[in-house]
């Protein structure tokens, strides 16, 4: 022990330097305070570098005897390490992993990148549940017609000032959405054709045929349509849908109608359509004719002309992909078959511009 100004009035300057003896010792107290335990021998040091290697040395020895009085802390924190894998409690949100690896950058349908682990059966459901939306007129008429189905939003500036109501309406329902570039909305919509806005949103689910029958109305027209699977095409239909008063298009795949293309191609018309399904293509066209629908088939070369055909108020207008058209049993199944007369020079229209023409005639019945 070195003591220094030893007067009463003057504090009194200790150091303390274990010994081996005190630092091998599990009874030793506390090496800072010096109190606890065993007093431990006290040496005056001779120098002041000698002074402080051992106080080093003796903090080395200290903490390695410390942790085999705590049990081995380094051990047990090496142990749970190597058994974290075994445990059934582990979450999803992170990935099991040594303390200091870095995680795998995951690339988002957002188009956004991000350091984190996100479960593949969750990210599955969450792509099944949820689609994307772009285009002004088709996000306009998603947010009238169902705000709260929006997940997240994106815009450059140019189209803020008329979304004004749209951004107030997302911050006030703490829903997140983004002011970006250009380049960061094609990453967000996955298209150069966003049309400056992309909505993330919950994907409105088709309707069981029943269910449909259940709240039609009087004057009810719905298009069939099979094995059309192009989104312009899709989109196309559901806009003159739209415009004519048909509320529902029968389809295989619900999701046909929610892809980006096609709502984005509709200019606000998925708003104005349900898509119907049933366990089968023919089994939805049997139930609208039990219901007391017409089933009315088209044909560019057989059936009568469109001129002469008198429309029900209950119809459903059958339609197949260009090239094949409708097979032999979806033909069997019509009450009538219907041509749209031209001039022959080519075989047939677009099938998006025959439901248009089509659909026309019905509303302009239906309204004579």
């Amino acid at each position: 022990m070195n003591d220094e100004n030893k007067s009463k009035s003057s504090k009194v300057k200790v150091m303390y330097v274990r010994g081996e003896e005190a630092t091998s010792s599990r009874n030793s107290g506390n090496p800072r305070t010096g109190k606890g335990g065993r007093t431990p021998d006290r040496k005056a040091p001779t120098d002041r570098r000698s002074s402080s290697s051992s106080r080093r040395d003796d903090a080395s020895s200290h903490r390695g005897d410390s942790s085999s009085r705590r049990g081995g802390f380094s051990a047990r924190r090496d142990d749970s390490a190597s058994h974290r894998n075994d445990s059934p409690w582990r979450t999803v949100s992170k990935r099991p992993s040594e303390k200091n690896e870095s995680l795998p950058e995951v690339t988002t349908d957002e188009g956004l990148t991000a350091k984190s682990y996100i479960d593949p059966e969750q990210l599955r459901r969450q792509r099944q549940e949820e689609t994307r939306v772009y285009g002004e007129n088709a996000c306009q008429a998603l947010f009238l017609s169902r705000p709260e189905a929006i997940v997240r939003a994106w815009f450059v500036q140019s189209v803020t000032p008329r979304f004004r109501e749209t951004l107030r309406w997302l911050a006030a329902n703490r829903k997140a959405y983004h002011v970006v570039d250009d380049a960061e909305l094609v990453k967000a919509a996955g298209t150069e054709h966003h049309g400056g806005v992309c909505f993330i949103i919950k994907k409105q689910t088709g309707l069981d045929v029943a269910a449909w029958l259940a709240q039609a109305e009087d004057k009810d027209c719905v298009m069939a349509l099979e094995n059309v699977g192009n989104p312009h095409n899709l989109g196309a239909i559901m806009r003159s849908c739209a415009h004519f008063g048909a509320k529902a298009i029968l389809v295989n795949d619900a999701n046909l109608l929610e892809s980006g293309a096609a709502v984005r191609t509709a200019e606000g018309g998925a708003e104005h359509v349900r898509a119907v399904t049933a366990p089968s293509f023919h089994q939805g066209l049997d139930a609208f004719r039990r219901a007391g629908y017409s089933i009315v088939t088209t044909s560019s070369h057989e059936g009568q002309p469109l001129a002469n055909m008198a429309f029900p108020a209950k119809t459903v207008i059958v339609l197949g992909q260009e090239g094949e058209g409708l097979h032999e049993e979806t033909l069997r199944q019509g009450d009538v078959s219907v041509s749209i007369g031209g001039t022959g020079n080519i075989e047939s229209l677009n099938v998006s511009v025959a439901a248009g023409i089509l659909l026309g005639e019905w509303w302009r019945q239906q309204k004579a």
